[in-house]
């Protein structure tokens, strides 16, 4: 069985999807002692190291893995940093050497590919110097490099979620090609292309939508949350606005972040489930209270029975931060495809 040693594994969303494969993880490296004990009880791996990236010793992998696997931090290059100015951005920013410590990996245990995940904005103009950076490094230490910004739910995720994802192959293999897309917005069905219609939220998480007396606690919109029961389905806060022709404007256009008092709509997937839990910031349930903890799992493709540790919120970044499964399976099944 072909090993990976995954990085910055969180809940373990990319293990789920190579283990698919039939791809073992050698061994998960996390900071963070909620993950580190969530991989542990899923035994996502015999190998679980609780440590900062910068404190591990890449030599005891030489020779032992096949694959790198893993998406540093992601808030150096989040839309975040174009409203919080006081926050840097990119290699300026001190989480990036996380970064860093990913190349030097790669420099040191010499994988035969890489997979890396991270947020579209690592693509922007702004977020550049990183990139380069990244490019630059990865070529210096041999690999070919196959990169784009895809959309989760063109493979089958229940989410509109866009992530830069990077495969990286020794340059004596040739460059990663990116499986064909299976889902789009409409269905598609010809002589020359088939694909299904995204998956949507009804599909994915309507069987659990079962009415609980604790709701009527867990209405969100926080002092707005007599607008959020206005805002129709798959809208935001710029229903309320001059724009968009309301009687009654409440906000100004592009005032407010785009997750503000964002309602899911039943019949489209879900928007982007983030690393923070808010009070105002969505996706919120049609029925205007917050998503539970199975329902973001489901949205993120997480298997039912996966467990979580750690309290509510502990759980929602856990899931909010995580490569989807399915997303992970369909890379790691083109992976398995073309280089083993």
């Amino acid at each position: 069985m072909n090993k990976i040693l995954s990085l910055f594994s969180g809940a373990g969303g990319i293990d789920i999807g190579f283990k698919s494969n039939s791809f073992e993880t050698y061994a998960a490296v996390d900071n963070w002692q909620v993950a580190c004990d969530t991989l542990k009880k899923n035994k996502i791996s015999k190998n679980i190291i609780c440590s900062d990236i910068k404190d591990v010793n890449f030599n005891q992998f030489k020779e032992k893995v096949d694959i790198i696997v893993g998406g540093p931090p992601c808030p150096p290059y989040s839309k975040s940093r174009f409203y919080i100015k006081e926050k840097k951005r990119a290699l300026e920013d001190e989480d990036s050497y996380t970064l860093v410590y990913f190349c030097k990996a790669l420099k040191i245990i010499k994988p035969k590919i890489f997979f890396f995940e991270n947020v579209h904005g690592f693509y922007f103009k702004p977020h550049r110097p990183a990139l380069d950076f990244f490019e630059s490094e990865c070529k210096k230490a041999g690999y070919n490099l196959s990169y784009k910004v895809i959309n989760s739910a063109d493979y089958g995720v229940p989410q509109i979620r866009q992530r830069f994802i990077c495969g990286g192959t020794q340059k004596n293999l040739g460059k990663f090609v990116f499986p064909e897309t299976t889902h789009s917005k409409k269905k598609i069905k010809n002589l020359l292309e088939k694909k299904n219609k995204w998956v949507n939220c009804k599909e994915a998480i309507g069987n659990l939508d079962i009415d609980l007396p604790e709701d009527e606690d867990n209405l969100a919109g926080s002092k707005h949350k007599h607008l959020l029961k206005l805002v129709p389905p798959g809208d935001n806060y710029l229903f309320f606005t001059k724009e968009r022709g309301h009687p009654k404007p409440e906000f100004k256009w592009r005032s407010r972040y785009w997750s503000f008092l964002l309602k899911l709509s039943p019949k489209e997937p879900s928007w982007t489930i983030q690393a923070s839990f808010s009070n105002n910031m969505g996706p919120f349930h049609w029925k205007n209270r917050f998503l539970r903890i199975n329902e973001i799992k489901r949205i993120q493709t997480f298997p039912d029975s996966y467990k979580l540790t750690g309290d509510f919120r502990d759980q929602w970044r856990l899931v909010g931060n995580a490569v989807p499964p399915l997303l992970a399976k369909a890379i790691s099944k083109e992976i398995k495809k073309q280089f083993f």
